[in-house]
Formats: structure tokens, C-alpha cells, sequence
């Protein structure tokens, strides 16, 4: 079996790829730092190895790609996924120097890995897919929705920027050192996979689809709603919202693209369809049959009222094919997880 080194394996959208590498014939290998990821979800259910530690560290790094680390001896390297970053936006912007440091030195760290790992074996660097985020588009026009990969990218937080920052060093890097390189910016990631037993785990949590579910599960929760007042149809934001399944085929679609024509490729990834917040509550009230508080507050600084991509390109070049595009879908898996893991914390046994 051929390697994929996939570093922040043990997090949300990682551990979804982990299983998709798996579907798809290769032998995952997790590096990752956990200080946000689950250890439980790379050992006890999807059993890859995992290697803790920074994604940056170059001896940890030199002994995994050398074959010398128990877990790549004696086995060919075919790809890096990269999604280890912090991704709080509030966050970043009270503390960037920790996204600057993480996510942006820790990835150069990694590149400079990988091509002296290169010129030692004198052959090409190994492919690269970077997990990227359309925070790097900032605030579109309106007249810009939806949203393609040329698109200007005008990022208005550390987070966006650190994001937007690694696209332009691995646009250079494939240009001046032949590095494989595919960048995938994903709109709102949802959902869950299928089987229930992998899913979404923040903490803390900030993404919508996960904060109804505990509103709607917990009666004494209230559900915050961040402006009722924009320009769209029921007044409250549009987002699209893609699942992480689908998020996942298309990372190993893009890897296998970049190992075999060794290039550089941008791919916006979402459905193409927008949901209210609205949309999304009415949506799980009618999966879960249950009822929600909600509490009505003011708008959030730099929330734009609609986010909408074009895939058309990842589905033109990648034959990339959503399978749960529908909201019922993405939420009936979502609740699915929910559901699972609250008996596992009913239990006792820890997420982490």
C-alpha cells in the first residue's frame, strides 16, 4: 500500500479524509499535535497510526519521509495532506501571532521538509493537498456570488490571511521547485459520516449545523442567532453548506490528479446553493422533530449576508460529485453523530 502522511488527520475534516484515503486504497499515516484533534478517532475507530507532534517539527518530519519512523519504514510516500491550523476566526484576530506561528511557520517548516527530502532522494517532491478556507475571499460584492477561484482574495482576519499566505508560497514553490500542489478552499464543511461514528467535535463551538443540535437537544439551551437583519430573503445569513464526506472525496480525487500530472490546481468546493440560517433551523426542527429557543442578537463585524461558491471547476476537472448536497441529508448525519456521541459522554468515555 502507498502512504499518505496526513497531517491534522485527528481533527474534523481529517479524520473524514483518513477514511476516504482508506476507501480509495492507501494507508493513511496521522501527524498531529492534538491539542485539537481526538486521539480516540485516529486509534480506536479508524486504527492509522498516529504520530504526535507538530507538523513543523523538520527531524520528525526527515524521519517520516526517509523511511527511518516505524510508521513510513519499508513504504512509498504517494502524498501530504495539510489541515493543521487553527481556524478560530475571533481568535485570530485577538491573538494573530499564534495563527502567523502555527499556521503559516509550521507549514514553510514543512515545505522545507519536503524538498530537502527531495534533493536527497533526487527525484520530485511529494504532492501536496492543502486544506485552504474561503476566508481567503474575505467579503465578495454581491455582484461576485457565486463565487469562483478567480475571484479576488481580499481576506479580513489573521485567519483568512495565514490561509491566503500558504496558497501564495505553494503557488511559488510549484513554480520554482516542481512541487505537486492542490489547494482546496471549502466553504462551510457539515455533517457527518454515515456510519455515525466520526463527526463533528469543536471545542469550542462555533459552526452553526453543531449549535442547533445542542440547542435542539438541550431544552435550556438558546440558540443565538447573529443578525436578522441582512439583504436576503428571511433576513439572516446565506452559507453554503457542503459535506464533509463530499469534502473528503475530493481531497483524494485532487491527490490522485496532482500524482499523476504533477501540477498545480485551485478548486473551490461547496454545492453551489446557499441556506439561510433560518433554512438550516426550520431544516433540523424537521429532522429531529423537536423545537428550539432562539435569541436574536445583533450582527457579527465582518459577517458578509451571502457566501455561495461555484464548484463547477472541481466537477468539470476532478469528476467530482457531491453525493449529500441537500440539507436534510447533511443535517440527518450530523444528528446522527450528535446522538452517538452524547451516549459516549453518557458513558464516560472521553471524545479526546
Amino acid at each position: 500500500m502507498s502512504i499518505v502522511i496526513v497531517a491534522g488527520g485527528a481533527g474534523y475534516i481529517g479524520s473524514h479524509t483518513i477514511r476516504e484515503l482508506q476507501n480509495g486504497g492507501y494507508e493513511p499515516v496521522v501527524i498531529d499535535n492534538l491539542v485539537y484533534g481526538h486521539r480516540r478517532v485516529v486509534e480506536d475507530v479508524l486504527t492509522v497510526p498516529l504520530v504526535i507532534g507538530q507538523v513543523g517539527d523538520k527531524q520528525l518530519l526527515e524521519k517520516l519521509l526517509s523511511g527511518e519512523h516505524p510508521s513510513t519504514r519499508g513504504k512509498v510516500i504517494k502524498g501530504i495532506m495539510h489541515f493543521a491550523a487553527y481556524a478560530y476566526v475571533g481568535e485570530s484576530v485577538i491573538d494573530p501571532a499564534k495563527y502567523y506561528k502555527n499556521n503559516l511557520a509550521e507549514t514553510i517548516m514543512l515545505l522545507e521538509a519536503l524538498l530537502e527530502d527531495s534533493k536527497k532522494k533526487n527525484s520530485e517532491p511529494i504532492p501536496i493537498v492543502f486544506s485552504s478556507s474561503c476566508a481567503t475571499y474575505g467579503i465578495p460584492l454581491e455582484t461576485e456570488i457565486p463565487i469562483i477561484e478567480t475571484t479576488q482574495q481580499n481576506p479580513i482576519n489573521p485567519y483568512g490571511r495565514s490561509k491566503l499566505m500558504i496558497e501564495k508560497i505553494l503557488i511559488d514553490y510549484h513554480k520554482a521547485y516542481k512541487l505537486p500542489v492542490s489547494i482546496l478552499r471549502y466553504f462551510n464543511a457539515a455533517g457527518a459520516d454515515i456510519k455515525g461514528d466520526i463527526g463533528e467535535d469543536h471545542n469550542p463551538e462555533t459552526h452553526l449545523i453543531p449549535k442547533v443540535l445542542e440547542a435542539l437537544f438541550n431544552k435550556d439551551v438558546f440558540l443565538k442567532v447573529n443578525g436578522t437583519d441582512y439583504s436576503t430573503f428571511d433576513g439572516t445569513c446565506v452559507r453554503d453548506y457542503v459535506h464533509v464526506t463530499d469534502l473528503a472525496k475530493a481531497h483524494v480525487l485532487a491527490l490522485n490528479k496532482i500524482i499523476n500530472d504533477k501540477s498545480l490546481s485551485i478548486y473551490n468546493l461547496g454545492n453551489g446553493k446557499g441556506y439561510s440560517i433560518m433554512e438550516v433551523i426550520d431544516a433540523a426542527k424537521k429532522v429531529t422533530g423537536k423545537e428550539i429557543k432562539i435569541l436574536k442578537s445583533k450582527r457579527r463585524e465582518g459577517d458578509p449576508p451571502v457566501l455561495i461558491s461555484s464548484p463547477k471547476k472541481a466537477k468539470k476537472e476532478l469528476l467530482w460529485k457531491p453525493e449529500f448536497s441537500d440539507l436534510d441529508s447533511i443535517i440527518s448525519t450530523a444528528w446522527k453523530w450528535y446522538l452517538f456521541k452524547e451516549k459516549l459522554i453518557s458513558k464516560g468515555n472521553l471524545m479526546y
